[in-house]
């Protein structure tokens, strides 16, 4: 991270034996000083808009669409003229869990020959990355409309599932997995911060609707 000049490092739930011995290498000890830790991956993505994980592939059923380092970036860094952008890795031993890749947008996959798909964590940070800086022209190009962080989406999705529930939807189609596919769901609409409070909004009214419990506060969502 030192050696690409990227200062931000969040941590959810790193084990903490290791962590406490960690050394960084010659001119980095700031940056590993300065790590911040989270119980949960929600909470530290919650001010990005984007949130982009990293995978091997293997044998896993993807759910989502994945691109080569160098395309990635591109997008990276045309969001990162707005707003924060969250770069996700998993451990060595077993990657993200499709729990953590729900809350992903989209994944880069560095190519890697397929008798050795597994690559060193500290080389696939590197190489991930060196894509974000080795041309500095690619990230000019800003999005039009700033999108709602993953902390608005995560809310939004609890809002949708809590919803859902109520109304005997998910009774009705009963699968083990309903949370991570509404909450891929939510992140493929690429909302604007500006709708995402509408959505909220739209979504408190309905449960209270179904729930008839106490009327929310509208006025101030809006």
């Amino acid at each position: 991270m030192s050696n690409f000049g990227f200062e931000s490092l969040r941590l959810v739930n790193p084990y903490g034996p290791s962590f406490r011995e960690a050394r960084s290498a010659v001119g980095a000890s700031e940056i590993l000083e300065k790590a911040q830790r989270f119980k949960s991956l929600a909470e530290a993505a919650e001010d990005c808009s984007l949130v982009v994980g990293t995978t091997a592939v293997g044998k896993r059923d993807l759910q989502h669409a994945v691109r080569r380092p160098e395309y990635g970036a591109r997008a990276i860094l045309r969001r990162l003229s707005t707003s924060n952008v969250a770069l996700l890795f998993g451990s060595e031993k077993s990657g993200l869990s499709n729990e953590s890749l729900s809350h992903c947008h989209w994944l880069i996959r560095i190519p890697t020959c397929d008798k050795n798909i597994s690559m060193n964590l500290g080389q696939a940070v590197a190489v991930c990355l060196y894509e974000l800086i080795r041309d500095p022209k690619q990230g000019r190009k800003a999005e039009q409309l700033k999108l709602a962080t993953a902390g608005e989406l995560e809310r939004i999705t609890m809002l949708l599932l809590d919803a859902l529930q109520a109304s005997g939807f998910l009774d009705r189609r009963r699968v083990s997995d309903s949370d991570e596919r509404i909450r891929r769901m939510v992140r493929r609409l690429r909302l604007p911060e500006r709708d995402a409070v509408i959505w909220m909004g739209m979504l408190r009214q309905m449960l209270w609707k179904m729930n008839q419990g106490e009327k929310p506060d509208l006025e101030s969502q809006i």
